[in-house]
């Protein structure tokens, strides 16, 4: 789908910037891997790609070039998808499909286990949460793995749902806004008052799909410049700044237009 893009603010992590941007805001959809923790820390998932191209090879033989050369795990399932839709000589089955949806799952659910949670994120959520806004996980990565993790971190009950990959179709993935329409549409509210903290140039793309804002997370100053000009509202390498201007935003009085203190229900 396509939506009108929102105004953008300054593009810079100033608090003054970012309490503009937070002050029009009642819900916020944080990506999983990166604003919400480290969940590879680092770690190559050439070996995962590599498993389930083994794998595909079984049931449909020679893979496609962009296949073959594909080295994520989230990539390939992309890659395979698009084989899967292409003609060929004989139908392919979805096996391969159904296979490797089940190794990136498991491959994300052990990596929970020693994810590490993104610098001040639980202060993140409290202050968040005192303006009244709500939250929501949209991701690339499996529903089972964000739910088990924020568990683990004792903060699901913040989080007003969960929306990770569609297990069934791989082009749904971030570039695609689906993960980001049905956050909207769980929490029922306009794209315009909800703000995206993505840490890659594909969050950015599905938040000016989707039609909300979208704040830049990463300390990568390439990408950085590329979420600038790419239409970005904001961009920021840590969360001190979001917290800062969090901080001075108060309630407005009955009537003051402001979205903050209005009642939100969970």
């Amino acid at each position: 789908m396509t939506a009108t893009r929102p105004p953008t603010a300054e593009p810079a992590g100033e608090p003054g910037s970012l309490a503009g941007l937070l002050a029009t805001t009642r819900a916020v959809l944080l990506d999983f891997d990166g604003p919400v923790c480290d969940l590879f820390a680092g770690t190559s998932t050439t070996g995962v790609a590599a498993r389930i191209k083994r794998r595909a090879r079984r049931y449909w033989g020679p893979l496609a070039p962009e296949a073959a050369a594909c080295d994520d795990s989230h990539d390939i399932l992309q890659r395979l998808r698009d084989m899967y839709d292409a003609p060929a000589p004989r139908a392919r089955g979805r096996r391969p499909l159904v296979v490797a949806e089940r190794i990136v799952a498991r491959q994300e659910s052990r990596a929970v286990r020693t994810a590490r949670p993104a610098p001040r994120l639980d202060d993140l959520v409290v202050s968040l949460r005192s303006l009244g806004m709500r939250l929501a996980v949209v991701s690339n990565n499996a529903e089972a793995p964000i739910r088990a993790y924020l568990g683990k971190l004792g903060i699901e009950g913040e989080f007003a749902g969960v929306f990770g990959r569609d297990p069934r179709d791989a082009r749904l993935m971030k570039p695609d806004p689906d993960c980001v329409v049905r956050a909207l549409e769980c929490l029922s509210l306009p794209a315009s008052q909800c703000l995206l903290v993505g840490d890659r140039v594909t969050d950015l793309k599905a938040a000016r799909s989707a039609g909300t804002c979208f704040l830049g997370y990463t300390q990568d100053p390439v990408r950085a410049r590329e979420m600038r000009e790419g239409g970005a509202n904001a961009v920021v390498s840590s969360y001190d700044p979001v917290i800062e201007a969090a901080g001075t935003l108060r309630p407005g009085p009955p009537g003051s237009g402001s979205l903050l203190g209005q009642e939100v229900p969970d």
